[in-house]
């Protein structure tokens, strides 16, 4: 399983293998649908096999569990960050009413000023990182990791909840003692709790999932609702993916609103699209490409986004720098999201490496107090991750 999980393709392509999965099995496809969910599979196949050539790996978890982080340039610069963020939550709570309170079906409409708070305050999903591996004491380090999955929770944001616990769950498999196994009880309690969070809120801001049409098989209709808020969000983006590519639909707005801040809306359901179910309108990362350029764009923008993840890995390499495993956890995350709806190519992305890019040049201008080697964790530091490397 380590090996699996040092592969930059497995962020991208096994989610979008178990998502092509599940679409099979949720729906009773229409003739032509198919093909669209075979072009996904026989990518990502594609993908994995390139992979295992080019042989580029994540470092190993003794190089993610020896780097120390607390009381660094890095440490400082990283928590300094993490109290804007935490600012701009606090004026989006304080200003503005709050979805999951007062309406949760409100949590997409954002007035022009809360939605510039929203671009800061999205990036809560770093504060439990930044607890985990920057703060020594307890109680701080237990109050940002709650910030940062609370805060989504309250915005009714379920895309930042699932950030925070991926996070999470990647901090706790790499910086684990190699000579344990991987802590699958805490992985899978993440996951659950993932879940039932995503069920919960999808329940309250959507309503009953009765009214949605779609050709559903046996599996999902036998499935409690809870259940099928979780396989339709699975599911959903391949299937759209391979009815656009059944009905030969073109639309390159969409992308170009996309790539382009402010040139047009991005909501599916504010265009033409002919989709079977238009309040289900997600789709995978690659359906603005289908749209706009057929089979060969989608191809090309898989191809890009493991490039890009590739890119990232190696930004990691040697020293695993704490913003560049901020900007592959980034990456990794909307990459492992990427049969579902598209964040990969979007501008909030760009800003944010950039961001990191930024941050990690400041820490290196700052001048180091600590130059020796740490002989021994220390005291008060997390128990499971003492240290042995200088810090920087």
């Amino acid at each position: 399983m380590n090996g699996w999980l040092r592969r930059p393709s497995t962020y991208l392509c096994l989610p979008l293998l178990l998502a092509s999965g599940v679409t099979l099995l949720t729906y009773d496809l229409p003739p032509g649908y198919g093909q669209g969910i075979v072009l996904l599979v026989m990518a990502a196949a594609a993908i994995l096999a390139v992979d295992v050539v080019l042989g580029t790996r994540l470092p190993a978890p003794e190089r993610f569990r020896e780097r120390r982080y607390a009381g660094t340039r890095e440490g400082f610069v990283a928590l300094a960050f993490a109290a804007v963020v935490i600012v701009f939550c606090l004026l989006d709570l304080a200003l503005y009413p709050i979805p999951l309170i007062v309406d949760p079906s409100s949590y997409a409409s954002l007035e022009p000023c809360r939605e510039h708070l929203r671009h800061i305050s999205d990036m809560c999903w770093t504060l439990p990182v930044i607890g985990l591996l920057c703060v020594r004491q307890p109680l701080p380090r237990h109050l940002l990791i709650a910030f940062g999955l609370i805060f989504p929770v309250l915005v009714v944001d379920r895309n930042r909840i699932f950030a925070g616990l991926f996070s999470i769950a990647f901090v706790l498999a790499f910086r684990r003692d190699v000579a344990k196994p991987l802590p699958w009880k805490a992985i899978t309690a993440l996951g659950v709790l993932g879940c039932v969070v995503f069920s919960v809120l999808g329940t309250l801001r959507s309503g009953s999932i009765e009214n949605v049409t779609l050709p559903f098989g046996d599996l999902y209709r036998a499935a409690p609702q809870g259940v099928k808020w979780l396989l339709l969000y699975v599911s959903a983006g391949p299937y759209n993916f391979g009815a656009m590519l059944a009905k030969h639909y073109t639309n390159s707005a969409f992308l170009m609103h996309q790539l382009i801040p402010g040139s047009g809306p991005l909501l599916t359901g504010q265009t033409d699209i002919p989709l079977d179910a238009p309040n289900i309108n997600v789709g995978t990362e690659y359906l603005p490409f289908l749209m706009a350029w057929g089979a060969a764009g989608a191809l090309t923008s898989m191809a890009a986004a493991y490039a890009l993840l590739l890119w990232c890995v190696r930004r990691l390499h040697p020293r695993v720098s704490l913003f560049g495993l901020l900007m592959f956890l980034r990456i990794a995350y909307v990459s492992v999201m990427s049969p579902f709806a598209p964040q990969i190519f979007i501008a909030m992305n760009v800003g944010f490496l950039g961001l990191c890019l930024l941050l990690q040049l400041l820490a290196g201008l700052l001048p180091n107090r600590r130059d020796t080697p740490v002989s021994s964790p220390v005291p008060d530091e997390f128990p499971a991750w003492p240290t042995t490397t200088k810090s920087t």
